[in-house]
């Protein structure tokens, strides 16, 4: 089974959620950031329709897949926490 770690870290002058990478959008503060982030983190794992997904890499190619909708990822949130510098 895949494992989705989503962090909780500070970014842009405020807090955001990363999955790699990849940022989301910036949030006013660690507490709104953290609540977005577990959401996110509990949608990740419920199961849906199978389906064709596409999705760009790092290169900026994109790829079409197709996705059994009871695959889904283990995903949890690591809070980095305050006191990290913004990156």
């Amino acid at each position: 089974m895949t494992k989705v770690v989503y962090q909780v870290v500070q970014h842009d002058g405020g807090w955001a959620y990363r999955q790699g990478d990849v940022y989301s959008e910036t949030f006013a503060t660690h507490s709104d950031a953290l609540q977005a982030a577990k959401i996110v983190a509990a949608e990740q794992q419920v199961g849906g329709d199978s389906e064709e997904i596409s999705w760009q890499d790092a290169k900026g190619i994109w790829h079409v897949e197709h996705s059994d909708g009871g695959d889904r990822p283990e995903a949890e949130v690591e809070d980095i926490g305050e006191g990290r510098p913004m990156r």
